[in-house]
C-alpha cells in the first residue's frame, strides 16, 4: 500500500511543468523502538523544555530559534522570520543542469526518494522528462528545500518513475586520497587467482536477506513472547485520506517548442 506523500510540488524543465509528489524510498519504521518509562508506575516519561536560568518550563508559544552570537548572547528568529526567507525551491524542482548518469560519485548520494506524478494530468509531462533522460543517459541536477534547508538534489529515471537523491555538500565529503595514499598500488599477482577462486565460490545472486538484522529479529522474538502475557493493545483510528491537489492542463508539445525557440533567440542575441 502506497504511503501518504512526504512532499508535494512541481517538477519543472523550462516551460514544461507537472505536479509531483515524493516519498522516502527507505524506512526505519520497522525498527524496534523503545519509550522511556517510569519503572515504578509503568507510565511514559515525557521531555520538556526548561529555561536554563530560571529552571521553569517554557510554553510552546514562547519557544524560538536562536543563533549564538557570543556566549549567552543570541539572535532570536521566530517561525515568521524563517517563513519569510523561504525560497522558490520549497515547492518547485526546477531542473538546472543535466550531467552524465555515471559522473556523480556514490559518496555524494545521501538519501533516496521516489518521485511520481501527483495526478493523471501530469503523467505525460512526467513521462517525457523521464524517457528523455533515459535516452540520453543523463540525470538532472536541481535544488529543493527539505526541512527549512535548501539541498542539492539529483533526479534519476528508474523504470516508470524517478528516484530523487539528496546530495551531500562538497565540504561534507572527505577526500579519499587522504586515507588511501599509503596503501600499496598493486597486489602480489600470484595471490590474485586464489582470491578469485574464493570470490567465484562465494558468489550469489543479490537478496535483501543478505542485510538482515539479527539483533532486530531477536528483539522482535523477545517482545512477541512478552506480549503473550499482556492484553491486546487498542487499535488506533485510521487516518483520513487527503485529496490530491488539482493542477492546470499543460500542452507539452507547445511548451517544448516555445522552450527551444526561446533558447535559440537567447543564443542569437548573445
Amino acid at each position: 500500500m502506497a504511503l501518504r506523500p512526504y512532499w508535494k510540488g512541481y517538477l519543472k524543465l523550462s516551460l514544461v511543468t507537472c505536479p509531483v509528489n515524493m516519498t522516502p524510498a527507505t524506512s526505519e519504521s520497522e525498527k524496534v523502538r523503545f519509550h522511556t518509562l517510569n519503572k515504578e508506575t509503568g507510565n511514559r516519561v515525557v521531555s520538556q523544555y526548561i529555561d536554563s536560568v530560571t529552571g521553569k518550563p517554557v510554553k510552546d508559544e514562547n519557544e524560538a530559534k536562536g543563533y549564538a552570537r557570543a556566549e549567552n548572547d543570541y539572535v532570536i528568529l521566530t517561525d515568521d522570520d524563517l517563513d519569510a526567507v523561504q525560497l522558490d525551491t520549497v515547492k518547485t524542482i526546477d531542473i538546472e543542469k543535466f550531467v552524465p548518469a555515471d559522473s556523480i560519485q556514490w559518496v555524494y548520494l545521501e538519501k533516496p526518494h521516489y518521485l511520481m506524478p501527483d495526478d493523471a494530468v501530469g503523467n505525460e509531462a512526467f513521462a517525457v522528462i523521464r524517457d528523455a533522460m533515459k535516452s540520453d543517459k543523463v540525470v538532472g541536477v536541481s535544488k529543493l528545500v527539505i526541512g527549512r534547508r535548501e539541498r542539492a538534489i539529483v533526479i534519476e529515471p528508474r523504470d516508470e518513475g524517478i528516484v530523487l537523491w539528496t546530495l551531500r555538500f562538497g565540504d561534507e565529503v572527505r577526500p579519499e586520497e587522504s586515507y588511501f595514499e599509503d596503501i600499496d598500488d598493486e597486489a602480489d599477482p600470484d595471490l590474485i587467482p586464489l582470491v578469485q577462486q574464493l570470490i567465484k565460490r562465494q558468489s550469489a545472486k543479490w537478496s535483501p536477506d543478505m542485510v538482515s538484522d539479527p539483533i532486530q529479529e531477536s528483539l522482535l522474538k523477545l517482545i512477541a513472547e512478552k506480549k503473550k502475557a499482556l492484553k491486546p493493545a487498542k487499535k488506533s483510528a485510521k487516518a483520513k485520506n487527503i485529496p490530491s491537489q488539482s493542477s492546470n492542463v499543460v500542452n507539452i508539445m507547445d511548451a517544448l517548442k516555445k522552450s527551444l525557440s526561446d533558447e535559440l533567440k537567447n543564443r542569437k542575441a548573445g
